[in-house]
């Protein structure tokens, strides 16, 4: 395993038109731009193999729009960002489900849009429900799901795609204490391997199980990089 994040000025910025809706920059030119606003500006930072790394700071100051970028959802209006290996995203409880569909559907689905083979994803549909522990629930609709099942199964599914880099935004927050452990232990396999995690959020204590290194972000902008305890100080008491 060869992952790496690289980061160098890294800026996204959003476009708005007169009604102060988020649009692309096509869009922006064509509807007589309105107001500009910088998600993220000037963030450099280097992250290894075998490196858990928290983004910490307050909602708003760039976290998920960082994790959206590593993912490729973004792309940087400037700068340049190097992502070596494959991604494994879980952004939202609710990325990438389908509501209608069951949990063997999405799981089936999110694979082969990541890019497994069809004939692989489906070899490996009965792993997805024994990490995510859905039961006889893997079989039924996502609709009539909990948080914390949707999140399961979004997390067991994007396990299943081997990645490298795994980026997780919150959504881990929703997983009860007994599934928190298994989580942490395919984290903690990750590293041991030589992956990386990026992982966002506001439960600290979750965090710091996952994650030794910090990033802490500012309105849009990288004010400290350390040791995760040090970065949580700096932002519990800025």
């Amino acid at each position: 395993m060869n992952a790496s994040v690289s980061a160098a000025g890294v800026g996204v910025r959003f476009l708005f038109d007169r009604e102060n809706r988020v649009v692309t920059p096509t869009l922006a030119r064509l509807r007589r731009r309105g107001p500009e606003t910088w998600g993220l500006r000037d963030i450099s930072f280097q992250i290894g193999p075998g490196e858990g790394v928290a983004l910490i700071g307050a909602s708003g100051s760039g976290k998920t729009t960082l994790l959206r970028t590593l993912a490729s959802v973004l792309v940087p209006d400037e700068g340049r960002l190097e992502v070596s290996g494959r991604i494994g995203s879980l952004l939202s409880i609710e990325a990438g489900l389908l509501s209608t569909l069951t949990g063997r559907e999405n799981a089936l689905l999110i694979g082969v849009l990541a890019g497994v083979p069809l004939q692989t994803m489906r070899a490996r549909l009965d792993d997805v429900r024994e990490l995510s522990r859905l039961g006889d629930n893997f079989e039924r609709p996502v609709s009539s799901f909990s948080q914390g099942m949707r999140a399961r199964l979004g997390f067991a599914a994007a396990e299943q795609l081997d990645p490298d880099v795994l980026l997780l935004d919150e959504v881990h927050e929703a997983f009860d204490h007994e599934y928190r452990e298994v989580v942490e232990r395919q984290v903690a396999a990750l590293l041991l391997r030589g992956g990386i995690v990026v992982a966002a959020g506001h439960d600290h204590p979750m965090l710091a199980r996952l994650c030794d290194r910090g990033l802490l972000l500012e309105k849009g902008q990288l004010k400290a990089s350390g040791p995760r305890e040090e970065i949580v100080e700096a932002y519990l008491g800025r």
